[in-house]
């Protein structure tokens, strides 16, 4: 089992939850540079793709105080509203602008919501054009009030993962593996030692679903990326990503130090 701290699993959320869900990158305008999305098309995945466990809601907003990609309004004006991109574990709606939600009236007529652009419209300077970039994005905590340490403790066998490392994922979002900061072996409910050169090896929605344990709203916090590209020409934002501890079973763990 691996269990993942918030300091870590952010950017797991920002490459295979944030970049996959922006509908110009699901609709092939992103194929040119950094790849496509597996979270395509739209009518076949809104509502249709288990991205993960009923209890895991993600959400897409600009209004969270702290975070990076917090705006009053975006930069076609829109004064943003927060909106569930994963809802009780099924797909549920993309990042847009406002000639995107167009895209999508079909799917917003179906639920009876507006048809509304989400305000992921930006621009890094006055000469750059704006298009869609992401908002943060989070995974909500659960309903228990549970933390790291109570992770640790309901772990048999495992590894926990401390911080960012580096990382390789496809042009689709869809196999990647994450590296860390710092690796502890787990038995019997405990820290049994640390571990070097781990990391793990997933496919998107197969990772997801695996997790089975996630925290409480006490032990949520927010990472960032600082310079997250995107378009030609390119263009860089400032993203955050909320999470909270998750515990996620049978996951591919490599030692990247090995030599054959």
């Amino acid at each position: 089992d691996l269990v993942l701290h918030p300091s870590h699993l952010w950017l797991t959320i920002h490459e295979s939850i944030g970049h996959p869900t922006e509908l110009d990158r699901a609709m092939g305008y992103e194929a040119n540079y950094a790849g496509t999305s597996f979270v395509s098309p739209p009518e076949k995945v809104l509502g249709k793709l288990k991205y993960g466990p009923e209890f895991m809601n993600v959400r897409g907003d600009r209004s969270e105080p702290g975070a990076c990609a917090t705006i009053g309004y975006d930069d076609e004006g829109v004064k943003p509203e927060d909106f569930l991109i994963v809802k009780n574990g099924m797909f549920n709606d993309y990042q847009t602008t406002r000639e995107q939600a167009n895209w999508l009236k079909w799917w917003y007529d179906s639920n009876k919501t507006p048809v509304r652009s989400h305000g992921c419209s930006n621009a890094d300077s006055w000469g750059s054009v704006q298009f869609q970039r992401m908002p943060n994005v989070s995974l909500l905590p659960g309903t228990r009030d549970i933390g790291w340490d109570d992770l640790i403790s309901a772990t048999d066998r495992g590894i926990a993962i401390i911080g960012d490392g580096s990382f390789s994922i496809d042009q689709q979002r869809y196999n990647a593996q994450f590296g860390g900061q710092v690796f502890y072996e787990i038995r019997n409910g405990k820290i049994a030692g640390m571990l070097k050169d781990v990391a793990n090896q997933m496919r998107t929605p197969d990772f997801w679903n695996a997790m089975d344990m996630i925290g409480g709203a006490k032990s949520y916090q927010l990472g960032s990326s600082f310079n997250d590209g995107k378009g030609q020409p390119g263009q860089s934002n400032a993203v955050s990503h909320g999470c909270v501890p998750s515990r996620f079973k049978q996951i591919n763990v490599i030692n990247t130090g090995r030599k054959a």
